[in-house]
């Protein structure tokens, strides 16, 4: 390549790679994967190192491509946090290896996995946590610190915690938080999170740390930036002091290396094991152990020369797409479905991905025929990424005009992507209507599932969700595998839901944006259904955790005619209409901490988590020095794990019984 040439590449490539920050670091919503985005910095990379003079200190290849954002306030960071060099082979980790080996005496590494999550700086001082802050664009970081303190797994204070702390961790949305809120954005027509990074950033970046609350973050430290008032020398030796402090550290999946072929071994089983990991990982992060080995390695502008981040390929493929089915939500949202080849990716079968909107298809010009390329996203949801090639004779995708269920002509919100059915009785809406009704956050009825209430439906049973407080035994024994017992035990689960808490009734109705957490706010500022009534957007937009589209829903959906024709009739079925809270029956169990992990034998996690509340105990998700007790049934993973290393008494389900029913002397 000539200089002309090799200069207007490079301009091409520094222009699009800033764009390409701004998305991902500051609008948390990248249009290119990660694995292209890396491909362009790599090729700036090389073409930089090939011709020096077109080289510039504000080359995005010198620094960290995030922005603070002006939303929060500015935090300098005393101690730059960082980037990693990237490699994506065997042969460049080995020479990186190699480079270390050559400056260093003998040199240890450290071999953990890289998770994929938004970098953050969490400071102590005499142990209690002050300020929490992103990493930013490595120097300056955004104030994050009241959205940090609902992460559970970060500790508000530390025993025996040196005079002045910071520490750097990935915060991240593990798989089943990340899973949920896609399918809550798509039943509320919203536009879903692409991956659980961006999800993991757009949460912790809200303005209201009670949204933040409810998207179940986490957070793994894999670093001391700063200390004083104790010395350490390596990295192992920080994990286990941070471990120690009470801090997830990601000590159960990391270990100590020597040689390439043990660092290419375990970067393998990394490989192989983080498809059941409950975070996104994408690569294995190398570093040398020893700190004083490190300042003799040194750092660039951008990265330290003494670590390496082994990237893992994305795993696509391709597949053709044969039909597109449309799916019509309980909300009425009406999304398009592809239907493709089955492929394996990340270890399963898949043959169907969301196509979302008609926006979707358009940018992308999905046609049926077309072969397309197919990956899971966070390698749990699969998402279309582009079309590879049109099919012979293919057509541009129009969603059509009309419901495909009840054929009302459907409507598309002004502010929305989404293609709505503003019928309320539309067959399809009324079986996810009750489907969410009788799930177990909502009115928890056991033993009806989506089969029997697609039976009942078909016999003329159902037409509204209070059809179901009039199903008798009789009418259960009419259908296949009712015997008399099971129709005796699903009338009697129907019944026992009239007495659930008003917050569990609001949830079942299905309102726009409004989930668990919210339902339990709304009920604890109206406790009982008259009030929440009459209660106005006003009103309703002062509760903490509330914002006006939230409130404007709320009023909106409850003062819709069909849905106070339904509450209602919810009303003379005899369905409890007043917020109970949780009832501590006694204080057993009072400053107790308990973990659940694994499937327990009879007990649902639910019913052991509202055994321990009632009992003035506590439940958190994850293992620390604080937990009383570990609960655990089978394939209970890393927290069992975590527990035995710490020495945290694990309890079977029958010990916990045991334990219930144990009197203590606090009341």
């Amino acid at each position: 390549m000539d200089e002309k040439l090799a200069q207007d590449r490079i301009k091409k490539l520094r222009q699009e790679i800033e764009q390409y920050n701004r998305e991902y670091y500051e609008q948390d919503n990248p249009t290119v994967t990660d694995y292209t985005y890396d491909m362009l910095m790599r090729e700036l990379e090389q073409l930089e190192s090939a011709f020096p003079k077109f080289a510039k200190e504000d080359s995005p290849t010198k620094y960290v491509g995030g922005a603070p954002s002006r939303t929060f306030e500015k935090v300098p960071h005393t101690v730059q946090m960082m980037s990693l060099q990237d490699v994506f082979s065997y042969e460049e980790m080995d020479a990186f290896v190699k480079r270390c080996q050559e400056k260093l005496h003998e040199p240890t590494f450290v071999v953990e996995p890289k998770i994929d999550g938004l970098s953050v700086s969490l400071e102590y001082k005499n142990g209690i946590f002050v300020r929490g802050s992103t990493r930013g664009d490595g120097f300056v970081g955004e104030d994050v610190t009241e959205n940090l303190k609902t992460i559970r797994n970060i500790p508000l204070k530390l025993q025996n915690a040196p005079a002045f702390l910071e520490v750097r961790g990935e915060v991240y949305m593990p798989h089943n938080s990340f899973a949920s809120l896609v399918k809550q954005q798509e039943q509320n027509g919203e536009t879903p999170a692409k991956n659980p990074r961006n999800a993991a950033a757009g949460s912790l970046r809200q303005k209201n740390a009670a949204v933040t609350a409810q998207r179940n973050l986490d957070i793994w430290i894999f670093n001391v930036q700063q200390i004083e008032g104790k010395r350490l020398d390596s990295h192992t030796q920080s994990l286990e002091y941070l471990q120690s402090l009470g801090f997830p550290t990601v000590i159960p999946h990391s270990c100590t290396c020597i040689t390439p072929a043990q660092i290419r071994e375990q970067i393998e089983l990394i490989g192989k094991k983080r498809k059941n990991y409950t975070y996104d990982t994408d690569g294995v992060v190398v570093k040398v152990n020893s700190f004083a080995q490190r300042e003799e390695m040194g750092t660039t502008s951008k990265f330290p020369k003494w670590a390496a981040a082994f990237k893992f390929p994305p795993e696509e493929k391709e597949t053709v797409l044969r039909k597109i089915l449309l799916s019509v939500g309980r909300t009425g949202v009406i999304t398009p479905v592809a239907v493709f080849d089955p492929i394996q990716l990340a270890g399963t079968e898949v043959s169907r991905a969301t196509l979302h909107n008609q926006d979707f298809i358009s940018e992308r010009d999905i046609r049926i025929g077309d072969t397309i390329l197919v990956r899971k996203a966070g390698e749990i949801i699969p998402e279309v990424l582009r079309v590879l090639a049109h099919g012979d004779h293919s057509h541009p995708y129009i969603l059509p005009n009309e419901c495909p269920e009840c054929h009302t002509k459907a409507v598309r919100d002004m502010d929305e992507s989404a293609l709505r059915c503003p019928n309320p009785d539309c067959p399809a809406q009324l079986m996810k209507r009750m489907i969410h009704f009788v799930s177990k956050d909502a009115m928890n009825i056991e033993g009806l599932g989506p089969q029997i209430l697609t039976a009942l439906q078909e016999q003329g049973l159902l037409h509204s969700v209070s059809d179901l407080y009039q199903i008798t035994q009789e009418q259960l024994l009419e259908l296949e595998r009712f015997a008399k017992k099971s129709a005796e035990n699903l009338v009697q689960a129907i019944t026992q839901s009239k007495g659930n808490s008003l917050d569990r009734l609001i949830y079942a109705l299905g309102i726009r944006g409004i989930g668990v957490r919210a339902a339990k706010l709304l009920c604890k500022r109206f406790p009982d259904m008259d009030k929440l009534l009459n209660a106005t957007v006003e009103e309703i937009q002062n509760i903490d955790g509330f914002g006006g589209v939230m409130a404007e829903n709320v009023v909106t959906s409850l003062h819709d005619p069909h849905m106070q024709k339904l509450i209602t009739h919810l009303k003379e079925a005899g369905c409890n209409m007043t917020y109970q809270g949780t009832t501590v029956e006694d204080r057993r169990f009072s400053g107790m901490t308990f973990v659940l992990t694994g499937t327990l034998p009879t007990m649902k996690r639910s019913e052991a988590k509202e055994l321990i509340l009632r009992y003035d105990g506590k439940v958190s998700g994850s293992v620390s020095k604080n937990t009383t007790y570990v609960v655990a049934g089978e394939e209970a993973g890393s927290k069992l794990d975590k527990a035995v290393a710490l020495g945290i008494p694990v309890l079977s389900e029958e010990e916990f019984r045991k334990k219930i029913q144990e009197r203590n002397d606090i009341e």
